[in-house]
C-alpha cells in the first residue's frame, strides 16, 4: 500500500513497449503506477495496480483515476502513451481507421487528462506529459500520415494550452515527441528502413524514450515543452 507522501502516476498503454518501459522507470523512482490498456495483465508488484480498458471509452478514464484514489489516494503524474499510428495515403483512410486513431489519440487524452487535473488541482500540483510524434514537424512522404498529425499535433498544442493555463497552480505540461522506436510496434525486419529515416542512422530505444520523460518529471522549472527523442529527425536531414 503507498505511504501518504508516495507519488503515483497513471501511464497509459502500459502493457507492452514504451507505456511498460515507464511503469518500470516510475516505479524506479519509487512511484506508484496505476497501468492501463485494454490487455494489459495483473500485476505482482503491490505498487503497480492494473485497470484492463479501451482510453477511449470515458468509462474507462473514470474507472482509472477513481482505481488511483481509491487506492493511492493521489495523482502526480499522467503520461498520455496509448496511441494509434497508420500509414496510409490520406485519401484511403476510411472512417473506422479516423474513429479508432482519434478515439484512442484525442479522446483518450481528454477525459483521463480531465479527472487527472482535477486531482491535481485539489493538491496544488502535478504534471502531465503526452507522447507524440515529430512527423507532426517534420512531414515525410515515405510516411504518410495525416491522422498522426491531426491528432498528436493536437496533443502538442494542447500541451502549451496546459502548460500556460495551469504554470501558476502547481501543474506542468509537456510532450515527448518521437521518432521510430524499436517496440513490438515496428518489427525487426523494418528497423533499418526505420532508422535511415533519422539523422542519426538507428531507431530509437525504449530506455531513451523512459529517460526523456523521468527527465521532465524532475525539470521543476520546465512546462510547455516538447522534447524530441527522433535521432535528429524534427531538425531536418
Amino acid at each position: 500500500m503507498s505511504t501518504s507522501d508516495q507519488k503515483v502516476a497513471i501511464i497509459t498503454g502500459a502493457s507492452q513497449g514504451i507505456g511498460a518501459g515507464l511503469v518500470d522507470g516510475y516505479r524506479a523512482i519509487g512511484y506508484a503506477v496505476i497501468a492501463t490498456s485494454r490487455g494489459i495483465a495483473p500485476s505482482q508488484d503491490p505498487e503497480v495496480l492494473t485497470v484492463q480498458g479501451n482510453i477511449a471509452d470515458p468509462a474507462t478514464a473514470e474507472r482509472v483515476a477513481d482505481a488511483a484514489l481509491d487506492r493511492f489516494g493521489r495523482i502526480d503524474a499522467l503520461v498520455n502513451n496509448a496511441g494509434v499510428f497508420l500509414s496510409k495515403p490520406f485519401h484511403e483512410y476510411t472512417q473506422a481507421d479516423y474513429d479508432a486513431i482519434t478515439g484512442v489519440n484525442v479522446s483518450g487524452f481528454f477525459r483521463i487528462s480531465q479527472l487527472a487535473v482535477e486531482q491535481m488541482l485539489r493538491q496544488g500540483t502535478g504534471h502531465v506529459v503526452q507522447i507524440t510524434t515529430s512527423l507532426v514537424d517534420h512531414a515525410n512522404s515515405a510516411v504518410p500520415s495525416v491522422l498522426a498529425s491531426l491528432t498528436k499535433g493536437g496533443l502538442q498544442s494542447a500541451t502549451k494550452a496546459l502548460a500556460i493555463e495551469y504554470a501558476d497552480r502547481g501543474i506542468r505540461s509537456n510532450a515527448v515527441s518521437l521518432g521510430a522506436i524499436r517496440t513490438p510496434m515496428n518489427p525487426p525486419e523494418f528497423h533499418d528502413a526505420l532508422g535511415a529515416m533519422h539523422p542519426m542512422g538507428r531507431v530509437g530505444e525504449v530506455q531513451e524514450v523512459v529517460d526523456a520523460v523521468l527527465y521532465l518529471e524532475h525539470a521543476l522549472f520546465v512546462t510547455g515543452e516538447i522534447l524530441h527523442v527522433d535521432g535528429g529527425q524534427s531538425a531536418g536531414h
